[in-house]
């Protein structure tokens, strides 16, 4: 029964956002039952695509991608996939009227991981706007229910809330990035000298995204409001910790949130959430 191969596949979207991504996934169950599964399968696509440039290596990335890639076009064409996550997602794209150029814009920034390992800021730029923002503008979709006067209204918050997200990930995974892959995103900053300095003007700069972003959160509806104000203070935390760090520590570690204090950041959201303080 089709309806039964479906079900598996948004659990096999969803169980990928569990085993990757606790905060991430956190965020996601608080969201409105009807479009939860939807956000899950925007994370599944999106999370295999990245597993293929930053962790197959003893395999052939490019080859792969390619497929990953055509695999989705045939996928969203025909409007089923014998891959559960690109099943998924095709029916998200179908639902909400997903671009097909968010789609060739993700997969763009993917195939930059390929073979770019330094960035002059045209190039950060686009890889941002591919690998971050227009993921954010994908789960705006599914967020207004495919309305198109609120997308337009929100789809500047969201993509600077993306990309705050992912500057902060660049942040946050230094060491894997630079020391393990020699990739250096941000441009005109020598990570092998990286100094304070250097690292409070990404901040800075990832300040004023999370403040654009944030304005977006407020208007959201009420169904997935909660949600992506939830992620927004995870992120929030984190940078907060990672100003509070060394720049050449951030190097040498991975700097998180444990468990427990992203619960605590739940239940502190969650009645500011309740008491109508977001």
């Amino acid at each position: 029964m089709k309806a039964l191969f479906d079900e598996t596949s948004f659990k096999t979207s969803r169980l990928t956002t569990e085993l990757y991504s606790t905060s991430f996934s956190l965020g996601t169950k608080f969201l409105a039952d009807d479009i939860r599964d939807a956000i899950y399968g925007i994370y599944g696509f999106v999370r295999f695509a990245d597993e293929i440039v930053d962790t197959f290596h003893d395999y052939d990335k490019p080859y792969l991608l390619e497929k990953f890639r055509n695999d989705t076009y045939e996928a969203i064409e025909q409007k089923i996939s014998l891959n559960p996550i690109l099943n998924s997602f095709q029916h998200v794209v179908h639902k909400y009227n997903i671009e097909r150029q968010l789609i060739d814009t993700f997969l763009e920034s993917m195939a930059m991981d390929l073979k770019k390992f330094e960035y002059n800021q045209k190039g950060y730029e686009q890889y941002i706007l591919g690998s971050a923002e227009v993921v954010g503008l994908m789960c705006l979709r599914v967020f207004v229910y495919g309305d198109d006067e609120k997308y337009k209204e929100l789809e500047y918050s969201a993509m600077k809330l993306g990309a705050a997200f992912q500057k902060i990930n660049f942040l946050r995974d230094l060491k894997a990035d630079f020391k393990g892959m020699g990739r250096s995103y941000f441009p005109g900053v020598d990570l092998s000298n990286f100094g304070d300095s250097e690292k409070k003007k990404i901040e800075k700069e990832i300040m004023m995204d999370f403040a654009e972003g944030y304005a977006g959160i407020l208007r959201l509806p009420k169904s997935s409001r909660f949600g992506v104000y939830l992620a927004y203070l995870y992120f929030f935390q984190l940078l907060k910790k990672i100003q509070r760090t060394d720049a050449q520590k951030i190097l040498t570690k991975r700097i998180r949130i444990a468990d427990p204090r992203k619960y605590v950041l739940f239940v502190e959201s969650y009645l500011k959430h309740s008491l109508n303080l977001i």
